[in-house]
């Protein structure tokens, strides 16, 4: 019984008697990124210029490198991450896609049909 509500909200679950239940596009990217940067071998999201300014100028956007579209409660993700350094990418990306399903699905009960990875870049740097 999922709806659009406005621009990139919408509902989840309605009720006469209690309410309902609403939730952002920006909820549900922001739950793919974290998921995706809990896998051994994520070094950091990827953002677009915009985000990359913004976070230099001390704005910070939790779902940087993450966006969305909900669809009749389907979910596709679009995920832009940097690796670490001799991870294989193939086998670290399927560890991705199926955190994020997971993690997506539980907490919102949408169907995610999709979750598409793009490496935008390897860290090479040593952190001590």
């Amino acid at each position: 019984m999922e709806q659009e509500f406005g621009r990139n909200t919408y509902i989840l679950q309605e009720d006469e008697k209690i309410g309902s239940v609403k939730i952002a596009d920006d909820v549900v990217a922001m739950i793919a990124a974290l998921a995706a940067m809990e896998v051994d071998g994520v070094a950091d999201m990827s953002g677009n210029m915009t985000n990359e300014l913004l976070s230099r100028v001390g704005v910070k956007s939790n779902t940087k490198g993450a966006r969305v579209e909900v669809l009749q409660k389907k979910v596709k993700v679009d995920l832009a991450i940097t690796m670490e350094y001799g991870f294989n990418i193939p086998a670290t990306c399927q560890k991705v896609q199926a955190k994020v399903k997971n993690a997506v699905e539980n907490m919102t009960g949408l169907e995610v049909t999709d979750v598409n990875i793009r490496i935008a870049g390897i860290n090479v740097t040593k952190e001590k």
